[in-house]
C-alpha cells in the first residue's frame, strides 16, 4: 500500500464519514474536480476498487480516526 497524503487522508477520513464530493470540497475549500482528483489518487493507492471499497478499506485497516 502506497503512503497517503495529509491532504489524501483528511479527505478519505470525509469519504469514511459519508461526505460526498460537493461536501468534502467545501469542507476543506476545493472544487469538487480536486476532490475527485484525490479519491482516484486514494483508490489507486489503496488497491481498492471505488470510493465505497475505499472506506471500507480505511475503516477496517484504522487509516484515518473516526472520531
Amino acid at each position: 500500500m502506497e503512503r497517503l497524503t495529509e491532504r489524501e487522508l483528511t479527505i478519505l477520513k470525509l469519504l469514511t464519514l459519508g461526505y460526498d464530493n460537493k461536501e468534502i470540497g467545501k469542507t476543506i475549500f476545493v472544487s469538487r474536480h480536486t476532490v475527485k482528483a484525490h479519491i482516484s489518487a486514494i483508490i489507486r493507492k489503496l488497491g481498492a476498487k471505488n470510493r465505497t471499497n475505499a472506506a471500507y478499506i480505511a475503516a477496517v485497516n484504522n487509516i484515518v480516526d473516526l472520531k
